[in-house]
């Protein structure tokens, strides 16, 4: 904290600091917490890949999902949820910043508010992708096949990452309004409902119809169906109802509406200290 307080001080003689420079520096602060505490991503990418392989294997054989293999169907909605894992490790993490004093720190100093709560959503965005990437490897090792094209593959990887990018600012501000670590961790879990109720592990029509319409009209179905799509190439419209398009355009609107209502709520939570 010392390291990062100085530089950024030092920078800022005689002008404030910009927001690019102010959020490189905070993110490396942050990327370099990481690779100190190897653990963290350790545990991150681990969690992550063992929950892929309990569904593979223990839930495959019971679901259905039409003419499409249940891994196939699996990968993209488990990968595309998977965010929220990785995203309460963000909350976490900022109420311990709050907590021990660093964001006080920062906030006597002349950089845009933004800069460090970006460089926090940056950060663990990382993590996150990382943590994808090395669960889409396993995904492929037992038994996961793209339908579509490369192309629509590395498009279906980065709406992920999108994707855990407007979820990370929504954690940032839950860990802001914690205030403690552990109350941050409980306020991350009233998300998770929405990875289960949603199209990641079962298909829609088969719960109840009450519940089909909270599953259907909630944001990470169509985060959900637009990886999926993407990874049916040719075989998403007959499968899914919709082209590709229909489902990256709502997931997009999603996104965008998470990031519209958290930026600015974090950004107020983070002034008023």
């Amino acid at each position: 904290m010392t390291s990062i307080a100085h530089t950024l001080d030092h920078t800022t003689e005689p002008r404030a600091v910009g927001l690019v420079t102010s959020t490189l520096t905070i993110t490396r602060r942050t990327a370099l917490r990481y690779v100190r505490t190897p653990q963290l991503i350790l545990m991150a990418t681990l969690q992550m890949s063992l929950f892929f392989l309990i569904y593979r294997y223990m839930f495959g054989g019971s679901i259905h999902t039409g003419s499409i293999p249940y891994v196939d169907y699996l990968v993209p909605g488990f990968v595309a949820t998977g965010v929220l894992f990785s995203g309460i490790g963000a909350a976490v993490a900022t109420a311990e910043d709050v907590e021990h004093g660093f964001v006080d720190r920062l906030r006597s100093l002349p950089i845009p508010r933004s800069s460090v709560l970006a460089a926090r959503a940056i950060a663990d965005t990382a993590i996150l992708a990382l943590a994808s990437a090395v669960t889409v490897a396993i995904a492929f090792a037992v038994g996961f096949r793209l339908h579509g094209s490369v192309l629509q593959g590395l498009a279906a990887f980065g709406l992920v990452v999108l994707f855990g990018f407007a979820f990370e600012w929504l954690f940032v501000t839950m860990g802001l309004f914690a205030g403690n670590a552990q109350a941050a961790q409980g306020m991350g879990m009233i998300v998770f409902p929405l990875a289960f109720v949603s199209s990641a592990y079962v298909v829609v029509s088969s719960m109840p119809g009450w519940l089909q319409v909270f599953a259907r009209y909630q944001p990470l179905t169509p985060m959900v169906d637009s990886v999926r799509a993407l990874t049916l190439g040719s075989q998403a419209k007959a499968e899914l109802g919709h082209p590709s398009s229909y489902y990256i355009v709502r997931a997009l609107v999603w996104a965008a509406a998470i990031l519209v209502v958290s930026v600015p709520l974090a950004v107020a939570r983070y002034r008023r200290g």
